[in-house]
């Protein structure tokens, strides 16, 4: 039996939503989407593959950061329209921003704050 038939790919246009958190520390680091390849990428190679809506291609995790994500464990809902992933992040930043994880801002006294952890600059790695 195949794993992926137990997802509803169809309910949003061939993506299910994709939550990584680190398996380890138990941090949310990201949500994202994969689509069924990229999550057959996942399965066969032990490293996150996502589903970039934005550049509409698939998405190595770390393709140019290096900040791979190894797949520990994957859980999916009632549902069968989200993933949970544990992962093994590597190299400490999880997102675009150089922030361990993608949840660096808390609403405080009406106003956000950044709490998050920066592990590199986006402008050296990306050049953006």
């Amino acid at each position: 039996m195949d794993p992926l038939a137990a997802l509803d790919f169809a309910k949003n246009d061939g993506l299910v939503t994709a939550i990584a958190v680190d398996d380890e520390r138990g941090d949310l680091l990201m949500v994202a989407f994969m689509n069924e390849q990229s999550l057959r990428l996942t399965l066969e190679t032990g490293e996150v593959h996502y589903w970039s809506r934005s550049r509409g291609k698939l998405w190595h995790k770390g393709e140019e950061s290096g900040n791979t994500q190894e797949l520990k464990s994957l859980f999916i809902d009632c549902d069968g329209d989200c993933v949970v992933m544990r992962v093994e992040q590597k190299g400490g930043a999880a997102c675009h921003t150089g922030r361990r994880s993608c949840f660096f801002r808390r609403l405080d006294d009406g106003s956000w704050t950044d709490v998050g952890e920066q592990v590199f600059d986006p402008e050296e790695v990306y050049g953006k």
